[in-house]
């Protein structure tokens, strides 16, 4: 068995869509980012390549490649599943705990829990998903960013 640990944070920008868990959430703001700023999606990849033993996320995806600007953080989270998959690792599952003030994520559970059941291939019984605030408290709380942070454990298939 292997653990991994991933986190990430972006600030709130306007003139960009809000998406968290590959979910698009209505917002008047969206992540700033070299992708399309998807801190879930983010913290999950280096989650999974961290359990595997292999760098994070930027050493595959460098912000300095204009070539992906832009690019759907799914395309980033499935080059970490094909490092697993190459590795012979299988996810057990993943605990997630998203940290943003606004816009409230409880009413997007189950499209975001659809969403990474969807692309990890994962019951959605081994996905956890939590939303906090930082009662107001710093950047996350006065509504100007948010994190995430991503445990998983993964399996050796021998």
């Amino acid at each position: 068995m292997r653990t991994g640990l991933g986190f990430d944070i972006h600030r709130f920008a306007e003139g960009r869509k809000f998406v968290l868990g590959g979910v698009h959430i209505p917002f008047e703001k969206g992540l700033l980012g070299h992708s399309d700023g998807d801190v879930l999606l983010h913290a999950l990849s280096d989650a999974l390549l961290g359990a595997a033993g292999k760098p994070d996320i930027g050493s595959f995806f460098p912000d300095t490649d204009l070539a992906i600007k832009g690019i759907d953080s799914r395309e980033i989270l499935e080059k970490a599943l094909r490092v697993l998959e190459e590795e012979k690792h299988r996810i057990e599952n993943v605990d997630i705990v998203v940290i943003c003030e606004k816009p409230k994520i409880l009413p997007f559970y189950g499209a975001i829990r659809d969403s990474l059941s969807e692309i990890l291939k994962l019951e959605k019984d081994r996905i956890g998903l939590k939303a906090k605030t930082f009662e107001g408290m710093g950047e996350i709380g006065a509504g100007n960013a948010c994190a995430c942070m991503v445990s998983v454990l993964l399996a050796e298939n021998l």
